[in-house]
């Protein structure tokens, strides 16, 4: 593809991207017209309008532009490391992982430093088990060892969930189907959104190589054993951020690197990172607006929304990956 059809590509993006915030800010269950929206958003209008724009919709717009892209970019990592198109925080049961960690943390009664800690250890601890379990076996092993992983992960979520306080399950329920309203900090996620996505351009060259495959990145002499240690990191403190911000979100890290790599033509995650995690924002805002909106003034899990969405999809995926291989027969 040419550069201008690469700016191009980009522009629409940013455009969707800046469609789908507005929406968000400027229109919602309250019945606020667009032009008290816009003046809450420049400090004018009446104490109640600012506070339901400034106080409600734009931390969660904000969370949600944060979770969107940590989440797509663990998917671009962990498709890079597993060289799997398939290869996602959810499916694999990563996000399930940092669920239970978190669970744990808040059943014991630890503060926001511990809940993100628990988070990290159990996506790290569920990255590491599915890459041994699943090594050598080609995408049907990898597969069914993620949703192994992740159903004994729900599994332990129901236990947890069936010893919390009864004043604590309403509310973990909620969260766990993925739920922005729990966003009190949503600059966390921005910024680990935005670090990640520097990390990711600055290591663009040997994400392509270990895409490649491992002779190649013995080749050219890359540390393997590094490469994969630091995307389990990274790709763990990713999910486990997205997972205390928002619960367990899912299927945003499968699709939006596979529709970045089809609309642009290219693997090149100097172009697939940034592109994803644009792409990733503008998602989980549009699925936020429709959870505040379609029910209102009842809220839907954001999860449900996504997941309505996203399943399909991965249907779709995993039966032209598969297919793949045997055509070539």
């Amino acid at each position: 593809m040419t550069p201008a059809g690469t700016l191009l590509r980009f522009a629409l993006l940013a455009a969707l991207a800046a469609l789908a915030v507005a929406a968000s800010l400027l229109h919602g269950s309250s019945g606020l017209g667009v032009h008290d929206a816009l003046l809450a958003l420049t400090g004018g209008g009446d104490e109640t309008t600012r506070s339901i724009v400034l106080d409600v919709r734009l931390p969660r717009t904000l969370a949600a532009v944060g979770v969107g892209s940590v989440l797509a970019l663990a998917g671009v990592l962990l498709q890079a490391l597993f060289r799997n198109p398939l290869a996602d925080p959810y499916v694999l049961g990563v996000s399930g992982g940092a669920a239970v960690g978190a669970l744990l943390a808040l059943i014991a009664g630890a503060g926001i430093v511990a809940t993100r800690s628990g988070a990290f250890a159990g996506a790290i601890a569920t990255i590491g088990l599915v890459a041994l379990a699943g090594r050598g076996g080609g995408v049907t092993r990898l597969l069914l060892t993620g949703v192994v992983v992740a159903s004994a992960c729900g599994a332990c979520v129901s236990v947890l969930l069936a010893l919390a306080d009864n004043g604590q399950l309403r509310g973990m329920v909620f969260w766990l189907a993925g739920d922005l309203g729990w966003a009190s900090d949503p600059w966390t996620s921005g910024l680990t959104a935005l670090a990640a996505l520097v990390l990711a351009l600055a290591f663009a060259r040997p994400l392509n190589v270990l895409a490649a495959g491992e002779l190649r990145a013995q080749a050219v002499g890359l540390d393997l054993t590094l490469a994969r240690w630091a995307i389990f990191l990274v790709s763990a403190a990713l999910t486990s951020t997205a997972v205390v911000t928002a619960g367990t979100v899912g299927f945003v890290g499968l699709v939006t690197p596979h529709a970045v790599r089809l609309a642009f033509r290219t693997g090149d995650h100097r172009i697939v990172a940034p592109a994803a995690a644009l792409l990733g924002g503008s998602f989980v805002v549009a699925a936020d607006y429709a959870a505040r909106t379609i029910a209102a003034p009842r809220q839907l899990p954001v999860g449900a929304i996504l997941a309505l969405i996203g399943a399909p999809l991965f249907l779709v995926l995993l039966r032209s990956t598969v297919s793949a291989p045997r055509a070539r027969q």
